[in-house]
């Protein structure tokens, strides 16, 4: 068996007499983090791949396996990989009807601007304050997406376009933030500053970009929100969202 990298460079294939037999990935995702993928069926080109890979990538290294495929979550534990955090993915339908957010206001003195109205100045400003109190608190693992940033750390490009965003006070409060997938559009992020939880902030949001797209005819968003990151789960299973599976990020160092 010969392992090759490939022109593209983030790409393995494992090949016997010249057939490919295995292929593995790697996904620098916009958090700056590398998430590796390997297709095989068989437990000894895994392995083989598995270990090119890490050999040839800086740590740390993630990877992501549904917490039901025993054997596959076998393969990379058996390749060093430890459990770093655990997710519930849902999937929550855009009809306010559905949601029960037909009738949402938002709470006294704030304003959702609707996706595409922020202003690219206060939207970072607001993205550099919540990142110091989600982490000092929290932490970004625990948020139900990956945090836009490069991979030094510098945070990433924050286009307008995808954002709804409270304002109170002519303040940047809160923002939800919204990836327009050609499957289904996936609801990256949900954040509210700590001086406005708690008063609704997070569920206006949601009713505008769940509203906006019911409106453009998406039926459906998908989500995943860290299992301890409990008023995540709350809010999320407050619209009835649907429990769509479990999956399990794993790590090594």
């Amino acid at each position: 068996m010969v392992i090759a990298r490939v022109a593209e460079g983030l790409h393995w294939h494992a090949l016997e007499d010249d057939v490919v037999v295995g292929r593995g990935h790697a996904l620098h995702r916009p958090d700056g983090r590398v998430f590796l993928s390997i297709d095989t069926w068989h437990d000894d080109v895994f392995h083989r791949l598995v270990a090119e890979m890490l050999s040839d990538l800086p740590a740390p290294v993630y990877t992501v396996v549904d917490e039901n495929d025993c054997d596959v979550l076998a393969r990379w534990t058996g390749a060093g990989f430890v459990t770093h955090r655990r997710e519930r993915e849902y999937v929550i339908r855009t009809d306010p009807q559905v949601t029960g957010l037909d009738r949402m206001s938002p709470p006294p003195g704030v304003t959702i601007l609707p996706l595409g109205q922020a202003e690219e100045g206060p939207l970072r400003e607001l993205d550099r304050a919540l990142r110091e109190e989600v982490g000092a608190t929290l932490g970004w693992q625990s948020m139900p997406a990956e945090v836009l940033a490069g991979p030094d750390g510098t945070p990433g490009v924050l286009d307008p376009s995808r954002y709804a965003v409270a304002v109170q006070d002519e303040r940047y409060v809160g923002l939800a933030r919204v990836a327009l997938l050609p499957r289904r559009p996936r609801l990256g992020l949900i954040a509210v500053r700590t001086s406005n939880r708690r008063r609704g902030v997070a569920r206006a949001l949601l009713a505008e970009v769940l509203g906006s797209l019911h409106r453009s005819g998406i039926g459906a968003v998908s989500t995943e929100v860290d299992e301890l990151n409990a008023p995540a789960v709350a809010l999320f299973e407050g619209v009835a969202a649907m429990r769509a599976g479990d999956a399990v990020e794993l790590l090594r160092r």
